[in-house]
């Protein structure tokens, strides 16, 4: 492929070094017609739009910068011009400083630069027959009504060749490349042009010249206003459209219009909206089964009988439990977290596990079916075989190719930009400053414990002596609150200011890595910012899942962090509790938040543009000019928006376990984030250069990896942070003799015997408690969710008993049983549900039966022709020569 673009594209760059006569775009005044997308002319298209501003009127740079810039800038406009592009200049209407360069593209130019990046083009009509589902009548009803959004017709379609031109369903020069494509095969020309050469090296590309200010934005035309219909007959009013049955809010419940989401903004986007539609599609289901698992809970909460020995005062009243922390803490009655019991059994019941092992399988099915639908689009969207043929290299990566190779398969020269040693040299760096910001987040996350530790010292010394003449606010404000709340507010300040930091950082890591192609660059980036998240967003949750509470020693000889710091324990009303409220207030928090960076921050930009610029003129103003001020797509273009929700698909499947609703949340909130990441791309920014993709790139095995991680997470979740193993521990074996005293199978007695009795003058005076102790009682009891020792004066005083043993033992048979069942049957799920459908497959290879037929064996008539001519002058030439010799 390197090799086909220096024969095909940089000989026709055009001379750099300075000459007299360089071409220059024509100049033309505005001729008062807002939504034309036309030249002046009113028949060549606008396929690309260049602004910078007039050198002459720059006040900010020295007069020889300010020339070095508008030669560059006249260099780079004649050698596109030297490529066959058309260029028309015309100044602004509202700023006389800025000059808008419009591009368009000839049908020769298309035709050539469409062979050269493999872009499939259209054979004929589809002629196989397609059943309609049987659930087509039900889905008709939540469809973009076909009158106003036709369907898109279906092709076979192959890679364009100009020598095949005649083979290819050309109906009109003029709509065979749709405005997505020759917009696409601009941007590309732009990307590879040269404008420079410095010491031997050229410096080529659009991107080049914006990051450096030549000029200020290069951006393909939106073909209306998202307000209304444009005025010219011609207009096709895509935009409009996309807006009113797309974006609007009122369509939340409508499916989207895919094709031609596609159509206008091309295969990227297409792709990131289906996945985004199937996957909230595919959450109604989970999120119907968490409600119920949730109501279940609610239901059965007033049967819960721990719960009510809890808030029982003959039993929990006269449970006094010893102090959570070293001489400030106090001792406290087990009525105390009632309330948070009762909360608890919403959560910590059999339906939760039952919703466990239902989001194990659902999250197997969903990827599955999605590689199903993925295939279909790829067919439908021409990108089967886009990475192996269409695309290409990145201009940065060609800019580089200076150490020549050999290649081992075609045994000659090549050439990359470094040698084996410098890409190992390269990897090393790359890996290395991962891991130490990965290692950085954890220095974090360790200093949010250490702030936990200490400041629940302070809130337990001071939190009661400031509330003890409000009951209703102490009930609910204890120290382990205002600590886990504090917290987890100061761990989302530092999740979004490491964010911040860590993007441009991985960024520079990318670019110095060299990826060859846009896609191998994009996956690079994925997997060190999603790496990086992961570790930001999951660790405070990890660690209250699965460290909290779990190594905290006992009242007579705690367990200190750093040597100084007393481990922390669970909230009274246990870990899953606090792991719910760890992950409602940073997915909460995370939502607003890029809500705000998202929408509100653009449109307040465009806002406040659209003010400034009424106040300037009443003019009429261009379609170009119309764009040019709305907001600019990033260079990563919808990186966060996947992101966003592969972080939101992580807290979904990882921590389901702890929360039944979060499937019913995330619906919710992806029922917005349809509509607005629709708003926010058909009004409030420039119109996206269209990409080809033909997947979803390595989100896809992230989330594999999710998948399989999540039936780990939850599987540990219900055995070690939640309270279930336990309590069937004690159901089937130490509510009843031997161990027991009851005749048969109840909870009754669970509280007393799973919280472990404790001596209050075994304690140590590093930890003795300041305050007096009340009663005649000389025991207190510990809250390690559940500990299991044995009682004072028993030989084996302070140690774990038998019950602890049986629960470890129970614990680990059911994550293995958990975790085999499950795997299982996904294992049965992706062998039974093919990645590729039937019919998918038979459209395929119809299509690669008619390219064959219409390309290939063509040329095979015409050689057999040509052949069958010169076998007869050969024939004819032999008989003369015998016909002499007989003579």
């Amino acid at each position: 492929l390197v090799l086909e673009l220096k024969q095909v594209i940089i000989p026709t760059y055009g001379t750099v070094p300075d000459q007299p006569n360089l071409h220059t775009p024509e100049w033309v005044d505005f001729d008062d017609k807002p939504d034309s997308l036309f030249f002046s002319d009113g028949q060549r298209r606008i396929d690309f739009v260049l602004v910078y501003e007039d050198e002459s009127k720059k006040m900010t740079h020295k007069r020889s910068d300010r020339k070095k810039q508008k030669r560059k800038r006249q260099v780079y406009e004649s050698n596109l011009i030297n490529n066959g592009l058309q260029l028309e200049a015309t100044r602004s209407v509202l700023d006389e400083k800025l000059i808008f360069v419009k591009v368009h593209a000839p049908w020769e130019v298309l035709c050539t630069y469409a062979e050269v990046m493999h872009i499939k083009l259209p054979l004929q009509p589809n002629d196989l027959k397609t059943r309609d589902s049987a659930f087509n009548w039900f889905s008709r009803l939540f469809r973009v009504d076909e009158n106003i959004i036709k369907p898109e017709q279906e092709f076979f379609t192959a890679p364009f060749q100009k020598e095949h031109l005649s083979n290819f369903y050309i109906q009109d020069k003029d709509t065979f490349f749709n405005p997505a494509t020759r917009s696409r095969i601009v941007h590309f020309i732009l990307s590879r042009v040269e404008y420079a050469t410095k010491n031997n090296v050229k410096k080529f590309g659009i991107n080049k010249l914006l990051d450096t200010g030549i000029y200020k934005a290069a951006f393909p035309l939106h073909d209306s206003s998202f307000r209304h219909p444009s005025t010219d007959p011609d207009c096709p009013n895509e935009r409009y459209l996309l807006y009113r049955e797309w974006a609007h809010p009122k369509n939340i419940f409508k499916l989207q219009p895919l094709d031609f989401i596609r159509k206008y903004y091309g295969e990227t986007i297409g792709i990131y909206f289906a996945w985004l539609g199937f996957y909230t599609n595919m959450l109604i289901v989970a999120a119907v089964v968490g409600v119920g698992c949730f109501l279940y809970g609610c239901l059965t909460k007033d049967n819960c009988t721990w719960s009510q020995e809890v808030c029982d005062p003959s039993i929990g009243g006269n449970i006094i439990m010893c102090p959570q922390c070293d001489k400030v803490c106090t001792y406290w009655n087990l009525t105390i977290t009632c309330e948070s019991s009762k909360k608890l059994c919403i959560f910590d019941s059999f339906g939760t596990l039952v919703f466990a092992v239902f989001m194990g399988i659902w999250v197997t099915l969903f990827l599955e079916f999605w590689k199903r639908r993925q295939a279909e689009l790829e067919y439908e969207w021409d990108t089967v075989e886009y990475l192996e043929q269409e695309e290409q290299v990145r201009p940065e990566y060609e800019a580089r190719c200076t150490h020549v190779v050999m290649n081992e398969i075609t045994q000659q020269e090549e050439h990359v930009p470094y040698t084996a040693c410098g890409k190992c040299i390269r990897m090393t760096f790359c890996t290395s400053a991962v891991f130490f910001w990965i290692l950085l987040i954890i220095a974090s996350v360790i200093g949010i414990i250490v702030y936990r530790l200490s400041v629940f010292l302070a809130f337990s010394a001071t939190l009661s002596q400031h509330i003890s003449g409000t009951k209703a606010i102490r009930k609910y404000l204890t120290p382990q609150t205002a600590t886990s709340v504090t917290a987890s507010f100061i761990s989302f300040i530092v999740i979004m200011v490491l964010n911040v930091v860590y993007e441009k950082v991985a960024i520079l890591i990318t670019d110095f890595e060299l990826p060859r192609t846009q896609t191998d660059y994009e996956n690079s980036l994925t997997t060190k910012m999603f790496l990086f998240q992961f570790v930001n967003y999951y660790s405070s949750c990890f660690y209250i899942a699965f460290f909290k509470g779990k190594f905290v020693g006992h009242p007579g000889n705690p367990v200190y962090w750093l040597g100084k710091y007393r481990n922390e324990e669970c909230d009274p009303g246990g870990c899953l509790l606090e792991l719910t409220t760890q992950l409602a207030i940073i997915v909460g928090g995370k939502a607003i938040w890029n809500n705000i960076q998202e929408v509100l921050l653009p449109w307040v930009k465009n806002l406040i543009g659209r003010y400034c610029a009424a106040a300037r003129s009443e003019k009429v103003v261009p379609r170009w000019e119309q764009d040019y001020h709305l907001q600019p797509v990033g260079k990563l273009g919808l990186f966060y928006e996947y992101l966003e929700m592969v972080i939101q698909f992580g807290f979904v499947t990882l921590f389901v376990a702890s929360f039944p609703l979060a499937p019913l949340l995330a619906l919710i909130n992806n029922m917005l984030e349809i509509r607005l990441d629709a708003w926010k791309l058909t009004t409030q920014f420039q119109r996206m250069v269209p990409q080809k993709a033909q997947d979803i790139g390595a989100w896809q095995p992230i989330m594999q990896g999710i998948a399989i991680l999540a039936v780990v997470t939850n599987a540990m979740i219900i055995a070690f942070t939640s309270d279930m193993i336990p309590r069937l521990v004690y159901y089937w074996s130490f509510s009843v003799p031997p161990y027991g005293s009851h005749s048969s199978h109840t909870m009754k007695g669970y509280i007393n015997s799973t919280l472990s009795v404790f001596n209050i003058s075994d304690f140590k005076n590093a930890s003795k408690p300041f305050s007096p102790w009340f009663g005649n009682q000389t025991t207190c009891r510990q809250v390690s969710y559940r500990d299991f020792r044995y009682p004072p004066g028993h030989q084996h005083q302070y140690e774990h008993n038998i019950y602890y043993w049986h629960v470890i033992a129970a614990k680990l048979a059911f994550i293995i049983v958990m975790e085999h069942v499950i795997y299982f049957v996904k294992f049965v799920i992706s062998y039974v549900i093919p990645d590729v459908s039937q019919k998918t497959k038979s459209k395929v290879k119809r299509e690669k039966y008619l390219t064959q037929k219409l390309l290939h064996e063509n040329d095979l008539k015409v050689v057999k022709k040509n052949m069958g001519k010169i076998a007869d002058k050969i024939i004819k030439g032999v008989d003369s020569t015998f016909r002499l010799k007989d003579e």
